[in-house]
């Protein structure tokens, strides 16, 4: 008999946002942990997807800067892109997160076990053979890139993120298959680098989740740009040519390119692990929970991507925190989904919480709901930055404000104000009262809510 690996107020499978947000909140809370992954420290979000996409998209902004500098005054030439020089600096970035991160985990009530574990009983999970028990058990092994039945994922031709992100090259042409948050990021990169991107989309517009003002508007700026995408057809099949990949439409329409990426979404992994077998309800492989994250059997909690709604880090990484507290016995309130802010990172960047103005309609009824659009035009830094778009909010009639929905450069760095409003549920004649700094970006949410108050300076409304 192998030698157990001990017990743990909480075992935790996955290190990702939410297994270690849950660790170290519980760690805080005298709680001792066990956290087990069987690969690194900070899952994929650090090491294959949100770290090293920004990054890339970072250097996209600067290979744009480069090649329209002029339009500032200023001139200069844009010799190429250093495919191992941009890499170096995403890897630079992950490391030193991930060493941050390791440094964090240093403390005695955590003990990390790397390996592949499985839930052998509803307290138990093991790993080669060592079997370590907790009085409560946290699910948190994440998601993987999905593909679609028939299409055969080589890392070559056909790839998923996960290769895209080690790309040695600036592909020559690329299509991209999925027209969501993962497709639209790798499209506005590479055409910043200089590929030719094709982006085929089954649903009848890109990011269809956002409001459909906020996808218009995303087209229109990826038509300026040139990046030219297909939707409404659904994707048929896809063959390897001599020089690359051949991508088939319904109704027969085809596209040709030196590769294709996979960007179709992300599958929880939760194959294999014995989750079923210790009565587990699982619905497409997601783990069904409560609304405080129980998955009602034993003590066994779920948290991030394998449970079903929005696969975000930061919601894994708050969700981890929750399940900890609850543990703890602190009776933490529980997260609201839609108060989770949602950011794309394709230039113009697109951030927004809430309802959509469609959602909100048939929530509270037609009648009962009023949005106001700002445009950007309109805000003096949006000027000097150069960038189109605007800032949309939805709100109840005589209520507060459920929807802030924004496209434009930079916009992500506002979701922070917009997520407030929303959780607070502000009024807009409470916001219109705060004072926004001049001249930046901000300024345009300021200017929305004072149009949305009844008193627009700078708007008509």
């Amino acid at each position: 008999m192998s030698q157990p690996g001990g017990t743990f107020d909480i075992v935790i499978l996955g290190a990702g946002s939410g297994g270690y947000a849950a660790a170290l909140r519980a760690a805080e809370l005298n709680l001792s942990v066990a956290l087990i992954d069987k690969a690194e420290l900070g899952g994929t979000c650090l090491h294959r997807g949100c770290i090293p996409t920004k990054a890339l998209l970072h250097a996209a902004e600067v290979a744009d800067q480069t090649r329209e500098s002029e339009q500032f005054g200023v001139k200069a030439d844009l010799v190429g892109i250093d495919m191992a020089g941009v890499n170096a600096y995403k890897d630079g970035v992950v490391g030193r997160l991930y060493k941050g991160l390791q440094g964090l985990m240093k403390q005695p009530n955590i003990t990390l076990v790397q390996g592949a574990g499985k839930l052998v009983a509803q307290d138990t999970v093991e790993v080669d053979g060592k079997k370590y028990t907790g009085r409560n058990v946290i699910l948190a092994t994440g998601s993987y890139s999905r593909s679609l039945p028939g299409l055969e994922v080589d890392g070559k031709r056909v790839l998923t993120s996960e290769h895209a992100l080690k790309l040695d090259r600036v592909p020559s042409s690329a299509i991209v298959l999925g027209g969501g948050v993962i497709g639209v990021e790798f499209a506005s990169v590479w055409k910043s680098f200089g590929a030719d991107v094709t982006i085929l989309e089954a649903l009848p517009r890109l990011v269809a989740a956002e409001d459909e003002e906020i996808s218009k508007t995303l087209e229109r700026a990826f038509r300026k740009r040139k990046i030219n995408f297909k939707v409404g057809k659904p994707f048929e099949k896809v063959e390897h040519t001599e020089n690359g990949v051949k991508a088939t439409l319904a109704g027969g329409e085809t596209v040709e390119a030196e590769i294709l990426l996979v960007a179709v979404g992300r599958g929880p992994t939760t194959k294999d692990l014995g989750y079923e077998q210790q009565g587990i309800t699982l619905d497409r492989g997601f783990v069904i929970t409560n609304e405080r994250l129980h998955t009602g059997v034993g003590n066994i909690y779920a948290v991030g991507d394998i449970v079903p709604g929005l696969q975000l880090a930061h919601r894994g990484f708050q969700q981890g925190i929750f399940v900890a507290e609850e543990i703890a016995g602190k009776n933490p309130a529980v997260i609201d989904e839609n108060g989770i802010p949602r950011v794309t990172y394709s230039d113009p960047e697109i951030a927004s919480v809430g309802l959509t103005e469609a959602r909100a309609k048939e929530q509270y009824g037609a009648d009962k709901v009023t949005s106001y659009n700002y445009n950007l035009g309109g805000n003096g830094k949006s000027q000097i930055l150069k960038t189109a778009g605007f800032v949309k909010l939805v709100r109840v009639n005589d209520g507060p404000v459920v929807g802030v929905h924004m496209v434009g450069a930079r916009m992500g760095e506002l979701v922070g104000e917009a997520q407030l409003i929303y959780n607070w549920e502000a009024f807009p004649e409470e916001v219109a009262q705060l004072v926004h700094a001049h001249p930046t970006q901000n300024e345009a949410l300021g200017e929305a809510f004072l149009a949305l108050a009844g008193k627009p300076l700078h708007a008509h409304s």
